[in-house]
């Protein structure tokens, strides 16, 4: 298993430094179907295309598969392991724009995370709101299972 190296911006400049970088890929993640079943449970959204392995068998998936939700919501977890903002005082998720889900998600996939700075605007002395694309990939799969625009808001 290898290590991604994790950015540490401690700065306004050190975030506009990273704008057009490439991060990641994050280590993988396996999508069983306890995973599904959990978020299934948290969220109310218990659709058998999700929770029943034997009717799911006989759908267009073969199987199966994760809610959209579940690949954006891991997208935070994903992001802390390529990029630490502790050297900000506060940071905030300010929420998502452009979310796709473009592929379905078998159970039982691997899936990680490549992100892109894509721009860092200044919104007051020491504050920034910092717009990141996030691709969520899968283990065999040609085409991203997501690609969304996160947005934080972070100051010194």
């Amino acid at each position: 298993m290898t290590q991604t190296a994790q950015h540490r911006p401690t700065s306004v400049q050190d975030l506009k430094d990273l704008v057009g970088t490439r991060l990641g890929p994050t280590e993988w993640h396996v999508v069983d179907q306890a995973k599904i079943d959990a978020f299934a449970d948290l969220t109310g959204d218990h659709q058998w295309i999700h929770v029943d392995p034997q009717r799911a068998a006989d759908s267009p998936f073969g199987s199966t598969i994760a809610h959209g939700l579940y690949s954006l919501s891991r997208t935070p977890a994903f992001l802390e392991e390529l990029m630490a903002f502790d050297g900000f005082a506060h940071s905030l998720n300010y929420g998502y724009d452009k979310v796709r889900f473009i592929h379905p998600l078998p159970v039982d996939s691997r899936i990680r995370l490549v992100a892109e700075l894509t721009s860092v605007e200044e919104t007051g002395p020491g504050a920034v709101k910092v717009v990141t694309t996030l691709t969520v990939e899968a283990e065999g799969i040609d085409k991203p299972i997501l690609v969304a625009e996160s947005i934080g808001r972070f100051s010194s």
